[in-house]
């Protein structure tokens, strides 16, 4: 029956062999890049695919690297707790896609570059450079452990699954067919875990709608919940969320991420042209919508099985970071197999995030300790650098359990050195400084001032405001950070 709870969940049989089949399939596609094409023996191909990726799997991946599984079980607990109003984000990739499209792609393509930080050296000087990749490199290295243990702890939490087991084979799988088979091993991988991501989304949306009594039903429970938004033009920037916040804020958050991190424009240079490299930031554009959109349903199909009934009240589960998994396990408790295809989906999502980071931080940390002399194509290195190399993905398995929010300065840094001629390599690094110091300020203020760990429920409106939840670490303003 919808809205029943029970707090004992387990995992079958076919449960763990889907789970174990993703990890297979993803080791699978590092494997065969490995031993096939030039077999990764040279930095361009390791880094950049040869510069031979198309647009289309660019897209997949480029939208895959952010859609983490902090974003999976962090953005349906907002929407069952407070209403879609946190959907009118979408609003913001917009902009946010067309600006890095028009203004960041073509500037770093033409000037083919190896690392996104080597612009800031070109910039401004060799200071700024170390500065800002140091400070990507402290942002990814949080973002990864936060990306591994959150859906690892959920997972736990709900079905006993072994803590260090599922951060071990997630570390180790992610680890090993990003070293072997490199920038095309991500693509791929990502490509294969935006499928599973997908399917295992939209699995549990048409199940839980059918638990739910059907569409219509499913609908008037959460119309008359108050969880349909209407746009809040309200410009208090204290309110939880409205357009302003959103729509227009979310924007910056965009352009950090698909404008200037190193992640994502490394995929744009591994493009055969740069046509394609615009194309494929286009292209993300309908991939993040369908994600965001089936996040929020997620939340929305909640509401319509549990009401205002929340396991979190009746105290089945301890925190908002579980509820999506809690849910899972107790509608399709009924369907073996179906809970293991989620925990695959909500693992995927990891497994591209943490690829992606590895790869990424492997670049900026090689090229920042001087090995310059690979920038032209045609140079074939000895094969001792390439396997140094491909070790320094091996040094970043780290987990830790809070991350800062540094996105924003930096897309301040690289805007300031494009938009601004006359600024120089003193006001950039202080410009840096005092935008981390700044963020830090507001983002571990904004946690402490939020002391209540467990999750509201609004009573009709959705659109009021609510202390958000601090006791976990995928209340929204972390979402929008993390992603």
């Amino acid at each position: 029956m919808p809205g029943t709870v029970n707090p004992v969940k387990y995992f079958t049989i076919i449960d763990y062999v889907i789970f174990a089949l993703l990890l297979v399939a993803s080791m699978a596609i590092g494997l065969y890049y490995a031993f096939t094409g030039g077999r990764q023996r040279t930095t361009q191909e390791f880094m950049y695919a040869d510069r031979s990726m198309k647009c289309l799997p660019l897209s997949l991946s480029l939208m895959a690297t952010f859609q983490s599984a902090v974003a999976i079980i962090g953005t349906p607990a907002e929407v069952y707790a407070n209403g879609t109003q946190y959907w009118f984000i979408g609003c913001s990739y917009i902009l946010g896609l067309l600006i890095p499209a028009h203004i960041f792609i073509p500037l770093f393509y033409r000037l083919h570059l190896t690392s996104v930080y080597q612009y800031l050296e070109l910039r401004f000087c060799k200071a700024v450079r170390i500065c800002g990749t140091v400070t990507f490199i402290f942002q990814m290295v949080i973002y990864m452990g936060v990306g591994i243990y959150t859906p690892a702890l959920a997972l736990n939490a709900v079905t006993g699954f072994h803590l260090w087991g599922a951060v071990l084979a997630t570390g180790l799988v992610c680890t090993l067919y990003t070293a072997l088979g490199g920038l095309k091993a991500v693509v791929w991988t990502d490509v294969f875990q935006t499928v599973v991501m997908f399917t295992g989304q939209l699995a549990v949306i048409i199940v839980g709608v059918h638990q739910a009594g059907g569409l219509s039903d499913a609908w008037v429970k959460v119309r008359d919940g108050g969880r349909i938004s209407g746009i809040d033009l309200n410009p208090d920037p204290t309110v939880r969320h409205t357009f302003w916040t959103l729509g227009v804020g979310g924007v910056f958050l965009m352009l950090s991420l698909y404008g200037v991190n190193q992640a994502q424009v490394q995929r744009y240079l591994s493009s055969r042209t740069e046509k394609e490299a615009v194309m494929s930031c286009y292209m993300v554009f309908p991939c993040l919508q369908v994600a965001l959109m089936l996040s929020c349903l997620m939340g929305l199909v909640m509401y319509a099985c549990y009401g205002n009934n929340s396991p979190l009240e009746q105290q089945y589960i301890t925190s908002k970071d579980q509820m999506v998994l809690y849910f899972v396990m107790d509608m399709l408790q009924n369907f073996p197999g179906l809970p293991g295809l989620f925990v695959a989906c909500l693992f995927s999502a990891s497994l591209s995030t943490i690829s992606s980071a590895f790869n990424s931080l492997a670049t900026v940390s090689t090229f920042s300790a001087g090995f310059h002399f690979w920038m032209n194509s045609s140079f074939k290195e000895p094969p001792f650098i390439t396997f140094i190399f491909k070790n320094v993905v091996f040094r970043f398995k780290a987990a830790l359990s809070i991350f800062g929010m540094v996105g924003g300065p930096l897309l301040g840094l690289f805007c300031l050195g494009i938009f601004f001629p006359c600024a120089n390599s003193i006001g950039a690094v202080i410009g840096l400084a005092a935008g981390l110091v700044m963020s830090f300020w507001v983002g571990i203020g904004g946690f402490l001032s939020r002391m209540p760990s467990s999750v509201q429920v609004l009573p009709l409106n959705s659109t009021n405001t609510v202390p958000a939840a601090s006791g976990n670490i995928t209340g929204p303003a972390v979402i929008d950070a993390a992603r």
